[in-house]
């Protein structure tokens, strides 16, 4: 009697260790994924130190919402379509689809990975901009109950639509070429590097359809006082919205990755 295979569950979650050892054995994307929000938060604390926002909110409270919510965006949509696009062009989507392994169990691996290093982020930055920057950190349960079902909307919409663009770039070389530009432009669209409202009107029009623009509106809504949200452009912080936005987009970058995803490389049929 041959022994039962083990579940695509349990394949992979056995698979997310893997994933995060290689995610932390490559410095160059640990340096530019992992550390790049808190090292950003660093400088634009200290670039707007002597500047105070509406009701008294430090340039260091002010951006470590837009920090987290970029950082998701990062380990999640960025990472992944740089990591499968380079592991397609490797040839090793291609050596692993003759494995056992069901694809189920590679992408439970790589959305696995995302939620470990995001978490870990998090709360890296989130001990840097408290203990040496003063940002407030919220106590109540409210808010963190808000933040918990943003972080798990905007970390799976992030990462099925990074899975989903990782067919875009032609060849692992070209993958960080052409994600990265991508990533910043939605990144200085949707408010993480400048005050959304002072943003012109087209830009902020723009930035809404996509996903970035409410994660950072909905961290700002859990990290920045609830009068603060008076100066976004609605006049509150629209998390009704918000969360419909990132489920539709969860929805389509579902439907995208499993229509255009691929484990060959385009010439090899």
């Amino acid at each position: 009697m041959s022994a039962a295979l083990p579940s695509p569950l349990k394949v992979g979650l056995s698979r997310t260790g893997i994933e995060v050892k290689e995610f932390f054995r490559e410095r160059e994307q640990l340096i530019f994924t992992f550390f790049f929000p808190i090292i950003f938060l660093g400088i634009f604390s200290a670039v707007f130190s002597g500047t105070n926002f509406s009701g008294g909110v430090t340039a260091a409270t002010y951006f470590t919402p837009g920090m987290i919510a970029s950082g998701i965006f990062l380990t999640s949509f960025q990472s992944l379509a740089i990591a499968i696009a380079i592991e397609r062009d490797q040839d090793v989507l291609k050596r692993l689809r003759g494995t056992p392994m069901s694809p189920q169990s590679y992408f439970i691996g790589k959305i696995g990975m995302v939620l470990i290093t995001s978490i870990l982020q998090f709360a890296l930055l989130l001990v840097i901009a408290g203990l040496a920057l003063g940002v407030h950190i919220p106590t109540s349960p409210g808010k963190w109950l808000d933040f918990l079902w943003i972080f798990v909307l905007g970390t799976a919409s992030g990462s099925v639509l990074g899975i989903a663009f990782s067919v875009v770039p032609k060849s692992g070389r070209a993958a960080s070429a052409v994600v990265t530009p991508v990533v910043l432009l939605l990144q200085f669209m949707s408010g993480v590097y400048f005050v959304y409202s002072s943003l012109p009107g087209w830009m902020r029009d723009v930035a809404s359809v996509f996903p970035l623009k409410w994660l950072a509106q909905g961290m700002r809504s859990v990290f920045l006082p609830d009068g603060f949200q008076a100066n976004e452009p609605g006049g509150s912080w629209q998390l009704g919205t918000g969360a419909i936005v990132l489920t539709v987009w969860l929805v389509v970058g579902l439907f995208l990755a499993q229509r255009l995803f691929r484990w060959t490389r385009r010439d090899a049929g």
